[in-house]
């Protein structure tokens, strides 16, 4: 008998909010969980793989970028990614001009400037739907877009992105760790990443929760020698975080965001 829709989009957003709150999850403690066969957990990791969520590896599948809204603190990650942003945000200074990425994370620094001229260039649409303060500019660097991330990429975001020097880069990864660097799972993003890295004069910010410390994807990015500060929460392993300091990366940890306030837009 075919299942119901509503009962196939209702156990793919549970899979989907634990791979978010948790970086990865394996098939069998998917199954286990969820008392569905590994073949159905597997048919809906394939699905959310081509949404482009998340990237499979045997027995298993690691996040790429968050597409299902969770009200439970304790499956969501949005106070950590709040925090953040937040903190990252005291490190903007009046009349800078700052580099971010396709991260949700480094788009909430937007929220979190305030009474500072400050101009944001970012390959990010989704800038265009967030609320900030007036004095700060957003410019997008234009080119081709991708969908669902809405991200800009390709040869015509390079030239632009090429014109610009930042006095800050504040970028969101898949992975962070000392093997790699900054590691992501979208081809297409390792170039508009390497341009801010090294069209940054002043300090390179990596802004990463929990579930992307200790994590290598298939692209790099940057080597850990391009970056000056990481800063994510205190559910990072701690083990990582002492090698990437020891790298020479200054590392702050942080608390929960317990107040998000409401005029943030979603979409």
């Amino acid at each position: 008998m075919k299942m119901n829709k509503a009962v196939v989009d209702a156990r793919r957003n549970k899979i989907m909010q634990k791979i978010q709150s948790q970086g990865k999850a394996a098939v069998e403690d998917l199954a286990e969980e969820l008392q569905v066969s590994p073949l159905t957990i597997r048919r809906d990791l394939q699905f959310w793989e081509e949404m482009g969520a998340v990237e499979r590896y045997y027995g298993g599948a690691k996040l790429i970028q968050h597409f299902v809204e969770n009200d439970d603190p304790q499956l969501s990650n949005e106070q950590y990614k709040h925090a953040i942003a937040k903190y990252a945000a005291q490190y903007v200074q009046d009349g800078d001009t700052i580099f971010i990425n396709t991260s949700s994370t480094a788009l909430l620094v937007l929220k979190y400037i305030k009474n500072k001229r400050v101009t944001v260039i970012t390959n990010n649409g989704k800038a265009i739907f967030m609320d900030h303060d007036p004095m700060v500019s957003i410019c997008l660097s234009g080119g081709e877009l991708r969908i669902p991330k809405e991200s800009m990429v390709g040869d015509f975001a390079l030239n632009n992105l090429n014109k610009v020097s930042a006095t800050k880069a504040f970028l969101g990864c898949s992975g962070f760790s000392v093997a790699s660097g900054m590691t992501t799972a979208i081809l297409q993003e390792v170039a508009i990443n390497e341009v801010m890295i090294t069209r940054c004069i002043g300090e390179t910010f990596i802004l990463a929760d929990h579930t992307k410390i200790g994590t290598n994807h298939s692209f790099i990015s940057g080597m850990i020698q391009s970056f000056d500060y990481l800063i994510t929460d205190h559910l990072a392993p701690e083990e990582e975080l002492l090698a990437i300091q020891e790298a020479g990366v200054k590392t702050v940890t942080l608390d929960p965001l317990t107040h998000i306030a409401d005029s943030f837009t979603k979409r």
